[in-house]
């Protein structure tokens, strides 16, 4: 997983630099950042395929590839944080999740501009490169930060955050720089690698498999201030 994720963020970084010659063009760069979406996608598939040739895959791009073994399946979100890499904001990341047999094992989400890789295997830790990493502990919630996507900006009477990228949201949960997040109707790919990172770090997250893969309502937070968090947005 951090082979691929490190192959394909070379193109991701090479492209994001032409992205902002785009910004000024009357074309734009959409076109552009589509492409690259599907070119990273191409390259993960490619290097996983390498040492698991008969795993299966569910993407953003292609949707699902069934292949020998359906039991276990990448997730994959090739750029998570699209429209901030479409208008030149570097907050974005590639995001890999192994799931075996309905249960997230491995997860991955890797910040190319930062050089953040942060990896999670299930009873085994979460990292941020090589180190290990817990969630915040603080418990007045008036010392927390959250982050959600616009509508729970505006709906919450949290300290709230809206990054563009729920992975990387997932990723700060785990490393305690945020201390929650939650969002309504976004998908497996979004959160499959995210939901392990934070779990492993020691933190709460709902019951997923609850949903559908395509419209899943998440909440994630550290433990010490989990039931304070689902009582300010049990209304959201």
């Amino acid at each position: 997983m951090i082979k691929a994720a490190e192959k394909a963020s070379k193109s991701v970084i090479r492209d994001f630099g032409e992205v902002e010659k785009l910004q000024v063009s009357k074309k734009g760069p959409r076109d552009f950042v589509t492409k690259t979406d599907k070119h990273v996608e191409k390259i993960l598939i490619e290097e996983l395929s390498k040492t698991k040739k008969n795993y299966s895959f569910f993407s953003e791009e292609v949707g699902s590839i069934n292949n020998k073994d359906k039991d276990n399946i990448w997730i994959i979100d090739p750029i998570d944080g699209t429209i901030n890499f479409l208008h030149g904001i570097p907050h974005f990341a590639i995001s890999i999740a192994l799931e075996s047999k309905k249960e997230i094992i491995c997860g991955l989400i890797y910040d190319p501009i930062k050089d953040e890789m942060f990896f999670a295997e299930k009873n085994k830790g979460a990292y941020l490169n090589n180190q290990r990493l817990r969630v915040s502990s603080k418990n007045l919630i008036d010392e927390c930060l959250f982050s959600s996507n616009h509508e729970g900006v505006k709906f919450s009477n949290l300290n709230m955050r809206c990054s563009g990228c729920a992975a990387l949201d997932l990723a700060y949960v785990a490393s305690g720089r945020l201390d929650g997040f939650f969002h309504n109707k976004i998908n497996i790919w979004d959160v499959a690698a995210g939901a392990l990172l934070v779990k492993e770090a020691g933190g709460i997250v709902n019951d997923l498999d609850k949903f559908d893969r395509n419209n899943i309502d998440i909440r994630a937070s550290s433990g010490a201030i989990n039931d304070k968090m689902l009582e300010n947005i049990k209304n959201f």
